[in-house]
């Protein structure tokens, strides 16, 4: 066996949530996707386009040592890779049924890679290929960026180059220099500071009736049109926006006018490591005062300035970050997460979508994963609406509908006000 190097922050992070989880839900940390073939696709050019991405990105040849858990390394990424591509005929049932069974198959880190693939047939040919990837080896920008390359793989085998992309090995040296240690240590300052500002609030937790998990999906075709107007009239982001919607929502039952939130941070800004392929994301702590501001646009205002603060300190060791805590048990926990989920190169129409797109309707889901703090806002901007994913623990069904909708009202009456 190889000398295994250091994890990246990144790769670190995902490693620390899953490493003390019981065999049972290793799968919790996989996702699969379904990348659409364009029509006459044969099983040869799928597995070319795949194996020139594979090629390409060191992460998806990776193997980690992970004998000591407290030190966990990854090995240099191999050669050379299987290119097997299991081929599956959907007949006419939902493709949706092919992909629970392979995202809930766990990946055996030391000796297999983070990925795998099957190509899903109709009557008519190939029609999808259903690749699921474990988080440490990429997240959702990095996945984003797999689907586009393997599609311009498929129209120009060729068109990647002959090139090996940078990877987490590259990163993390970059991250452990003398001056990637400095910026491990202003976050580290940040997460202290933090601490010590924040006062304790949590959400109340349910009575023996709401305990457990609950997943709860609001999706909204006026919503996404309100959080642009809110957005322009404010003179910030969207995610910004919704950001503060949520935040007042969740302050208003817990009865604080301060509010220490964690945000999901793609760590993404430097144009090196940019398009990456690996895991970036951490949550990074964020204060939000004036949480119950009744003018959503000043909030909006403030929830913005303060995420910018907390995504300058996205990259952290989260091994420091957990010492700190232990040093510090009366530190409070963060009420609630958020993570606005962004794309490469992604266009989205300047507009808005029109109301009538996607009528606000809420849907009840079982969590695939309960990984992540205990309030967790996933939310996603598309061309026919806002979606807001909202897994919460021991907060009971009703509190959760009931938190979704407030932030919708919210975000629409304030729209109307603009």
């Amino acid at each position: 066996m190889s000398v295994a190097g250091p994890l990246s922050l990144g790769q670190l992070s995902v490693w620390h949530d899953i490493r003390d989880l019981p065999g049972p839900r290793h799968h919790e940390a996989n996702n699969a996707a379904l990348w659409a073939l364009p029509h006459g696709a044969g099983p040869g050019e799928v597995r070319t386009a795949l194996r020139a991405v594979v090629a390409r990105h060191p992460s998806l040849r990776t193997r980690y040592d992970l004998h000591d858990p407290g030190s966990p390394g990854q090995l240099a990424p191999d050669t050379d890779f299987s290119d097997a591509l299991a081929v599956v005929g959907t007949g006419d049932s939902p493709l949706d049924d092919f992909t629970a069974e392979p995202a809930a198959r766990r990946f055996r880190l030391g000796r297999e890679h983070g990925w795998r693939a099957t190509l899903l047939t109709r009557a008519n040919g190939p029609s999808h290929l259903l690749f699921v990837k474990h988080h440490i080896a990429a997240d959702a920008w990095a996945q984003e960026v797999l689907r586009q390359e393997f599609t311009a793989a498929l129209a120009d085998p060729g068109g990647l180059g002959p090139g090996i992309a940078s990877g987490p090995a590259e990163l993390a040296a970059d991250q452990f220099t003398p001056a990637g240690l400095r910026r491990q240590a202003a976050a580290l300052g940040h997460w202290d500071r933090l601490l010590d500002q924040a006062p304790p609030a949590a959400l109340p937790t349910a009575d023996g009736t709401g305990a457990g998990v609950v997943q709860a999906t609001l999706r909204s075709g006026p919503a996404r049109a309100a959080a642009r107007r809110i957005a322009k009239a404010a003179q910030v982001s969207v995610s910004s926006v919704v950001l503060a919607a949520y935040a007042r929502s969740v302050a208003r039952i817990c009865g604080t006018d301060t509010l220490l939130v964690q945000l999901m941070s793609a760590n993404r800004f430097a144009a090196r490591w940019k398009n990456v392929v690996t895991s970036m994301n951490q949550w990074v702590p964020a204060l939000i005062e004036g949480a119950r501001e009744d003018d959503l646009r000043t909030l909006a205002r403030a929830a913005h300035w303060s995420s910018l603060g907390a995504f300058r300190h996205g990259a952290h060791d989260v091994m420091a970050v957990a010492g700190l805590l232990a040093r510090r048990p009366e530190a409070p926990e963060p009420a609630c997460a958020f993570n606005f989920v962004a794309m490469p190169e992604q266009q989205l129409p300047g507009s808005g979508a029109p109301a009538s797109a996607t009528e606000p309707d809420i849907t009840w889901e079982e969590p695939f994963t309960t990984i992540g703090p205990r309030c967790y806002a996933r939310a996603l901007e598309s061309d026919d609406g806002l979606s807001v994913r909202l897994t919460a623990k021991d907060i009971g069904r009703e509190r959760c509908a009931g938190l979704l909708w407030d932030m919708h009202d919210t975000l629409v009456a304030t729209a109307g006000a603009c």
